[in-house]
């Protein structure tokens, strides 16, 4: 149906209170896309909509723009009556817009549909749902079946990953002759928005800059990490389950290395409080593999078919493979250790701190020991750290403690001081070690490593263990060896696209 109209899958949203920001958005957009949303509504008042309607018709932009003006009633910011909003649509398609969006409300409301423009632009009659109750999505299809010859747009905010792939089954639907758009709304179900182009809706929908829907990424992660518009049928899936999903470099560097080898896949993340949920998904959204993160380590081990000797060894797993209907876990963390600390720390002899007691901190924990270091356990949870020292071979110690010892290497394994978080798990009084390695990457330079720094120790950054431990992974995943130079580079340029926003 794309093919037909000669859109873009990937539609940007431009939204703004005034028409000066608007028109900088839209020469923004128009550098990844040319289908762009104008939310018209947005606008403050009718002299700044004329404004950008005189700009649109003195530029004419090469786009296929979107006119959008939705009242308050269907989730908008337009207070005007449907006589208003309509007037509103008529002079965007007068200064060149070839689509508009009609929500279903107004068009229930005045009656019945009645085309906008004549035959200058083409409908897209919309219904937005946000009261988390919609049930069969199915249902809402009743309400369209009184507009045939319009493409049928349908966005509701999804409670999880399940509700997101019912919604998007709609899109495979032969119900609209002229085509569907599926969006599935909120954070929990940010990935079925990218996924639904794979089922055959029309648009997704992306920030140009102001998100103006839960869950809307940036047009810039969509089309240029994601590579949303790639996305069909044979694409496979990949991505990172954990509840803190959104600020991780993962997505950047397996995207990019899938890119650079010609691989049909895409690597999303998935935020994910409920494992069940997930792993109901798998199977329709053709998971092949994925990263597990916290706080998901150790309980993904029960819902596995196999795990490989390391993993469970350490007690826990970060990369699974689904090969048919089977999953089967593995432990990467540990290589990553090894891989970061290599060259810069020599390990045998080394009386290393870890300071942890997770999926990471095992990971780091029996590194460190089978290396032939000796490991000393600080965990805020004092009875997994003590049961993670017995099985590692290593001891604990106390916080007290630390102001008057001292070590060759201090391993911080805990989420402290990871972006946005300003802390340190450590004071400076009690950073006294040659070296300090944080497996927080986001900032490179942690408030950890800060501090480290000003005592005059060596300081590694997580991003070595990330890189080490994606390329095992994706090894893993394809049965190829990963180009792990582009792994690194896409993961130090994201690392600083998100610094420079923080």
């Amino acid at each position: 149906m794309r093919e037909k109209t000669g859109l873009d899958p990937v539609c940007g949203v431009v939204a703004a209170r005034g028409a000066h920001e608007m028109a900088a958005q839209v020469r923004q957009a128009l550098r990844l896309t040319r289908t762009i949303e104008l939310r018209l509504d947005w606008l403050r008042d009718e002299r700044e909509r004329r404004r950008l309607f005189a700009w649109l018709q003195r530029k004419r932009p090469a786009a296929a723009f979107v006119a959008t003006c939705r009242r308050r009633a269907a989730g908008g910011l337009f207070v005007g009556g449907i006589a208003a909003e309509r007037r509103v649509l008529e002079a965007a398609i007068d200064a060149g817009c070839g689509w508009y969006d009609l929500e279903i409300e107004s068009i229930e409301e005045s009656g019945g549909f009645e085309p906008i423009g004549e035959d200058r632009a083409r409908a897209i009659v919309s219904v937005h749902r946000f009261d988390r109750a919609v049930g069969d999505p199915r249902r809402l299809l009743r309400r369209f079946r009184a507009v045939p010859g319009t493409v049928w747009k349908i966005a509701v905010e999804c409670r999880g990953l399940r509700e997101a792939e019912r919604l998007i089954r709609l899109a495979e639907l032969p119900e609209s002759t002229a085509g569907m758009i599926v969006v599935p709304m909120g954070r929990a179900a940010q990935p079925g928005r990218i996924l639904a182009l794979g089922r055959g809706s029309m648009l997704t929908y992306a920030a140009v800059k102001e998100s103006t829907a839960p869950g809307q990424p940036t047009l810039e992660t969509m089309v240029r990490e994601y590579r949303a518009r790639r996305v069909d049928r044979r694409t496979r899936v990949y991505g990172i389950i954990g509840n803190k999903t959104g600020h991780s470099i993962s997505p950047a560097m397996h995207n990019a290395a899938f890119a650079a080898s010609g691989i049909n896949a895409i690597y999303l993340p998935f935020p994910v409080e409920n494992l069940e949920d997930f792993l109901a998904v798998i199977e329709p959204f053709g998971i092949r593999g994925f990263s597990v993160t916290i706080p998901h380590k150790q309980a993904i081990m029960a819902r596995l078919d196999q795990c490989d000797r390391l993993a469970r060894r350490l007690g826990a797993v970060n990369t699974v493979v689904v090969r048919g209907r089977r999953l089967y876990g593995y432990n990467t963390d540990y290589a990553g250790v090894v891989a970061a600390l290599r060259g810069r720390v020599r390990l045998k002899g080394c009386r290393a701190l870890l300071l942890g007691a997770g999926g990471a901190a095992r990971a780091g924990a029996f590194a460190l020991s089978d290396s032939g270091a000796r490991v000393f356990m600080l965990a805020r949870r004092a009875e997994r750290g003590r049961e993670l020292a017995r099985a590692a071979g290593g001891e604990t110690v106390t916080r007290e403690e630390l102001r008057r010892r001292s070590f060759d290497l201090i391993v911080n394994a805990t989420p402290a001081g990871m972006a946005p978080d300003r802390g340190s798990p450590l004071a400076a009084g009690e950073i006294n070690a040659a070296a300090v390695f944080d497996m927080v990457y986001r900032p490179t330079e942690t408030p950890l490593l800060r501090l480290a720094a000003q005592r005059g120790a060596k300081t590694i950054s997580g991003i070595e263990m990330l890189v080490a431990q994606g390329v095992e992974q994706w090894s893993l995943w394809t049965g190829r060896r990963a180009p792990a130079r582009r792994m690194r580079r896409a993961a130090l340029e994201a690392l600083g696209r998100g610094e420079e926003t923080t």
